[in-house]
């Protein structure tokens, strides 16, 4: 814990029952049990303060939100929307998604305009410099619809590894979710961070995407949430991808942000 004066620090019960973790008896409860850390040291006594503006604090391995002024954000981004906040050529941008929002909010990563889904939105500038940093590799899922009817073996090429003109690109994983007609349904899971990936490998298999959609971002899923909405992340949500980004190391120099 940061050595400051005691003005700006706060007993770590009270801190802990203002997070939302639980009452403030079962939070004392849980530092008696030795299950939470600040600064990634496990703290056992109920007298200690923290400052919640400098200092980090975990419960079971997950992190815990201290600076509410910090807004996560889960967007299903419709098609034809352009992953920027101001576009140079007047087209549709993320702006009328966020007018619910008092703060000024960033999206972390980018999606091509003809792509839709899952896109994360946030005034935690730290936190989005580590998950859209491409060293750092945040697990991505995709549904394609592509032309053509995907055999098994394709699927097989796509974990496997192809080449592509900027170097060899495997995927995570790959499922045919559907075959049955002219197209074919395709699940791929990536953590590259390379642009437009998705629809360059699958036309490297002979298969160009027709229509594509993130399903899922780190922790995140799109789950039901409709095209064009917006929503605030769950508490669980916001601690499984705050611990995701505590996990990194930022690497130095700007993030190269990744269209797909």
């Amino acid at each position: 814990m940061n050595e400051q004066s005691d003005e700006n620090r706060v007993r770590l019960q009270k801190i802990l029952a203002n997070a939302g973790v639980a009452s403030r008896r079962v939070c004392e409860q849980y530092i008696v049990e030795g299950r939470v850390r600040v600064n990634g040291v496990v703290v056992t006594e109920l007298g200690s303060r923290i400052d919640p503006e400098t200092d980090q604090v975990d419960v079971d391995g997950t992190a815990i939100q201290l600076d509410t002024s910090k807004r996560y954000v889960i967007l299903n981004k419709p098609t034809g929307v352009v992953s920027s906040m101001k576009d140079d050529q007047g087209r549709p941008d993320l702006r009328r998604f966020t007018k619910d929002w008092p703060e000024r909010l960033y999206n972390v990563g980018r999606l091509d305009a003809e792509t839709s889904g899952l896109l994360v939105l946030t005034n935690d500038g730290e936190l989005a410099h580590v998950l859209a940093h491409p060293s750092f590799g945040v697990t991505k899922v995709y549904i394609a619809k592509v032309s053509g009817r995907v055999l098994p073996q394709t699927i097989a090429q796509l974990t496997k590894g192809i080449e592509l003109e900027d170097g060899p690109i495997a995927a995570d994983k790959a499922r045919l979710l559907d075959a049955s007609g002219d197209t074919s349904l395709v699940e791929l899971t990536l953590h590259s961070g390379r642009n437009r990936i998705v629809r360059r490998m699958m036309a490297a298999v002979g298969h160009p995407v027709e229509e594509l959609v993130r399903r899922q971002f780190g922790p995140l899923h799109l789950g039901t949430l409709p095209a064009g909405r917006a929503r605030e992340l769950t508490t669980v949500e916001r601690g499984a991808l705050l611990t995701l980004a505590r996990q990194a190391e930022t690497p130095p120099g700007d993030p190269t942000q990744e269209q797909l």
